[in-house]
């Protein structure tokens, strides 16, 4: 990709060059030097947005070590990284940034995911703490909901998740943030509603179907709504729901819920056998 870029545009300066003969050696410079400017902010974007993450990684890697100045080469390192789900790393090149005379709200926001996606709450939560209270974005909200969430402070992750949403076209991912929380406090209502939102805005997204399928079970709802699922997801969704009933003493429904998933599953469904042969095997014992 690079090659043809590269390719195409010195083919253009060499057309352009022939016809003046006579430029100098400083002029031949300028030219090329405005082609490489060219050429680098091209593959730089296509790098973020299309290439394989470890491709850029290792294409950014070698750009910030011939250019270590380069503020904008570091953030597209960082990116890289937490695309190639290297989040540790990202977040020492972050930090590199934003100890820099160039840092932005956004390069601190960043700085907190990659954190939060590596485990560093704490470090993550004093990232947030330094952007400004007049930065207002989705990002930033999303992410302050989920510290407070690992807090435990439910008001306060309440208030930011809802903030998210409405900051956003896009809220699936968040909803379906939102509707784990509740689940995980025992708001399975709560969470249901959160879930069934969350597949409004994006009908592929499994995560938010199979908690769906918790939050049902926890209230004993063992039938499925209407859902867009393929019939592999299907059988898997009537697993977790099977799983759930189990777990509530309702070991007949559970029983009867396996058997539905493992006719439901286009292939062998190993999982859902190993569960019913366990059912199976300890209400013969029982």
């Amino acid at each position: 990709m690079r090659q043809m870029i590269v390719f195409a545009l010195c083919l253009g300066g060499a057309v352009a060059l022939s016809g003046c003969e006579q430029m100098s050696d400083e002029d031949v410079e300028r030219a090329v030097a405005g082609v490489n400017v060219i050429d680098e902010t091209g593959l730089n974007d296509i790098m973020l947005q299309a290439g394989d993450p470890n491709e850029a990684v290792a294409y950014f890697s070698r750009s910030v070590q011939q250019y270590p100045d380069r503020i904008d080469l570091k953030r597209g390192l960082a990116r890289s990284l937490v695309r190639a789900r290297k989040p540790a790393e990202a977040a020492r090149v972050w930090t590199l940034v934003v100890a820099s005379d160039e840092v932005t709200p956004d390069d601190r926001i960043n700085l907190a995911d990659a954190l939060i996606r590596a485990g560093d709450w704490t470090k993550a939560e004093d990232a947030l703490d330094k952007v400004a209270p007049t930065v207002e974005t989705y990002n930033r909200y999303r992410l302050e909901a989920m510290v407070a969430d690992a807090n435990e402070e439910w008001k306060k992750a309440d208030s930011f998740y809802e903030t998210a949403v409405g900051l956003t076209t896009q809220p699936a991912r968040t909803l379906n943030n939102w509707g784990y929380s509740k689940l995980t406090r025992g708001d399975f209502a709560g969470a249901e509603k959160l879930f069934l939102e969350a597949l409004t805005y994006d009908d592929t997204m499994f995560t938010a179907k199979n908690n769906l399928m918790m939050a049902r079970g926890a209230l004993r709802k063992y039938d499925m709504p209407v859902l867009s699922v393929t019939q592999a997801e299907r059988a898997q969704l009537l697993h977790t729901l099977a799983l759930a009933a189990i777990k509530q003493g309702d070991v007949t429904m559970g029983k009867t819920l396996l058997e539905e998933a493992i006719d439901t599953h286009p292939q062998h469904f190993e999982a859902a056998v190993r569960a019913l042969r366990a059912l199976e095997s300890n209400v013969v014992r029982g």
